[in-house]
């Protein structure tokens, strides 16, 4: 496989599982234990390791959640504690996520090393969230954790490459997430009130954009080399695979 492709084939199932940890249940209940919302611990946790910016510069970086959107969950989340410590909490989350759900299943350590590999050689230029994130010293380096991380990091840099694509295609976010396979319904879940306009001479650019999105990626797979980027996808895949029954 080529770089290009093995980024193609990654893709789908980073976003997926680099954001699993978010959806469980445990985690939720950290967002009350620091006395704030789960949409303020979701925004806070992802756009808190910048640090204490304002909350156009967090909106800046997420870049497909809508400004408004943004600045209630920051700023919800920042009466109450610190961005950097609700940044730490949520890694926390990741990797106790991790440990106890990628580590027990077959391959963990193998699927942890490619991805680090990956994460280690990927180009951090334009992408604040993946830089601030990959900066951010892991809690626990059990294979599962790792993995788990990981994984969040190739999330944050396969969307931060995206919304380097979608603005070089001339598409608004907005316009990007209408197009997407969630619609409207993607739009409201990510706080962009109506009216929306139209979707259908969006669906061209979007495609463009997927495409150089992988281009953009491809980079950090190439350390991988040929053989090693085939496992990682099967890996990828398979757990996936193995952990459908627990997310059921």
């Amino acid at each position: 496989m080529t770089p290009e492709q093995v980024a193609a084939a990654s893709k789908p199932v980073a976003l997926d599982l680099g954001d699993a940890f978010s959806r469980c249940p445990t985690t939720l209940r950290r967002a009350r234990l620091l006395g704030i919302s789960g949409w303020a611990f979701y925004i806070s946790g992802r756009a808190g390791a910048l640090g204490a910016v304002r909350a156009e510069t967090a909106a800046a970086a997420l870049g497909f959640i809508a400004p408004d959107a943004v600045a209630d969950g920051w700023d919800a989340a920042a009466r109450v504690v610190r961005p950097a410590e609700v940044a730490a909490a949520s890694l926390a989350e990741c990797c106790r996520w991790g440990a106890q759900h990628l580590g027990p299943l077959p391959g963990a350590e193998r699927l942890a090393g490619l991805v680090d590999r990956v994460v280690a050689a990927a180009e951090a230029s334009g992408m604040p969230l993946f830089a601030a994130w990959r900066a951010m010293p892991l809690p626990d380096l059990s294979p599962g954790a790792r993995s788990a991380a990981g994984l969040r990091l190739l999330r944050e840099h396969f969307t931060g490459a995206y919304l380097l694509a979608v603005r070089a295609s001339g598409m608004s976010p907005l316009e990007a997430v209408l197009a997407g396979p969630e619609g409207e319904a993607g739009a409201v879940a990510c706080g962009w009130p109506p009216p929306y306009p139209p979707v259908g001479p969006l669906v061209r650019r979007r495609l463009w954009a997927e495409a150089v999105t992988d281009r953009l990626a491809a980079p950090a797979f190439a350390a991988l080399g040929p053989a090693d980027g085939a496992e990682l996808v099967e890996l990828l895949h398979r757990t996936r695979a193995d952990l459908a029954p627990v997310r059921a």
